[in-house]
This record gives structure tokens, sequence and C-alpha cells, in this order.
């Protein structure tokens, strides 16, 4: 799918991180993909966003739209045509409160969102999040607070080592009702800042699906937030997998 060039303003994201199996990761993921290790794990995760003054290049700021997003996404590499390791994130489910996000997403853009309700509250240190997909097949709940270390339980052992891993990951390939095929996108930000985030209470459906999920093979380790990041999006070229498993 051609992507026009879209930039805007990430005006919050969080990127709320779990520990996973690695065969149990291994046995979710399409080929060419395979899980991205650190230290003996998969790292599988939520990517909670609120994007601003999303336009076209070619627009004024304030043409721009807003809206809040949330994709559940995976850690993985794969081989690029050449033989090189390549790495980002597959997204088996992308979800929005726009309707607009929801109509245009794989039509004019990469990336097919469901529609959810979000109820956030964000006092800029403190935040709390309700999303409950119009489907009924996804539920996330989030109490947080800004902090100044990661947990001692994260399997990563300095905020700087975290935010290298995360950074690498910038293309994203997600899950469109072809069985087949994957929509490609990347996200360039014109820096890259992020600080710990306190997580008081994280519930996913997605990752409490026992069927995928067995007991005790995933754990919540650590958060991070990013505030007021300019960014643009650039389209990849679409992928085509095997053996997806929905």
């Amino acid at each position: 799918m051609h992507l026009p060039i879209i930039q805007g303003l990430i005006r919050r994201r969080l990127l709320v991180n779990f520990r996973v199996d690695e065969e149990v990761m291994r046995s979710l993921l399409p080929a060419p993909f395979r899980p991205k290790l650190h230290r003996g794990y998969a790292i599988a995760g939520i990517c909670l966003i609120r994007l601003e003054q999303i336009r076209t290049t070619w627009l004024p700021r304030f043409c721009g739209i807003s809206s809040e997003n949330a994709a559940h996404r995976i850690a993985v590499q794969w081989d690029g045509p050449s033989g090189e390791t390549r790495e980002g994130v597959y997204i088996p489910r992308r979800d929005t409160g726009s309707w607009l996000n929801h109509f245009a997403g794989g039509r004019i853009f990469p990336g097919e969102h469901h529609l959810a309700k979000f109820s956030v509250d964000d006092d800029g240190t403190s935040l709390s999040m309700s999303i409950r997909a119009h489907d009924g097949r996804m539920v996330i709940d989030l109490r947080a607070k800004e902090s100044e270390s990661l947990p001692e339980t994260s399997c990563f052992e300095s905020l700087a080592e975290s935010s290298s891993f995360f950074e690498g990951g910038s293309i994203g390939y997600s899950v469109t009702r072809d069985c087949c095929r994957l929509d490609g996108i990347r996200l360039q930000t014109n820096e890259w800042r992020v600080q710990p985030l306190t997580i008081e209470h994280v519930h996913s459906s997605f990752f409490a699906t026992e069927t995928s999920f067995p007991a005790g093979s995933v754990t919540f380790d650590h958060a991070l937030i990013m505030r007021d990041i300019s960014h643009q999006w650039h389209g990849e070229a679409d992928m085509v997998c095997l053996n997806r498993v929905d």
C-alpha cells in the first residue's frame, strides 16, 4: 500500500512490556518472524498512543486530527532479502477511538484498526486508562505514574538498555483481513526520549487468554512513556506471511 508521508505529534506514548516464554511466543508468530529475545525472553507488549496534529506533509498543522490508539505488539526479527537480520514489531491487533482511523486504516493508510471506547485520565504524572473494543474481543485496564527507574524484577538492567531495545523496533507489520498479507509502516521520530513508568495495575485480555499464553508463560516486565515527540509515518512494503495464528 502506498502511503504519503504522514506527520504529527506523539502527545503521549506508553510501551507496556511483558516477557514471554520463547517457545510459547514462537508458536504464535507467523513465518518469517521469530522472537527478538532479551536474556532468553521474548518481549511483547501494548503500545498506547495519543496522536495529535496528524496530517500529510503538505497540510498546515491546524488541519491535523487527534486520536487515542492501542496496539498489541511483539518484538520480532526476520531475514531480509540478502540474508541480513532485520527487526521490528508484529502487530496482531490495533484498536482506535477514531472513526476516521477505523475507516481509513487498511484502505487509505496501512494498519486496520478495530473501533474501541477509550476512557483516559492523564494529569501529566499519573494516568489511568480503560479501553473496550466494540467487538468485545479486547479489554485493557491500566493505572500508572511516571517514575525514575525500572522495576527490580525487570529483565532489563537499565533504562538505556530498554530504550535501545525498543528504539530498534520502528517497523511494524500489522495483521489484515487477508490471511497472508501484513501491512507495513515505519515510525520515524525527530528524537527518541523515554522514561520509566510505574504500573500500579494492568490487565490486557490479549495476554490473559490462556489458550495463547498458558499460565506462567507471560509476566509483566516494565513500562516506558514518551511525551511530545514530533514524528512521521512512512510506508513499508507489504509482507506475505505464512501459518498465521489468530
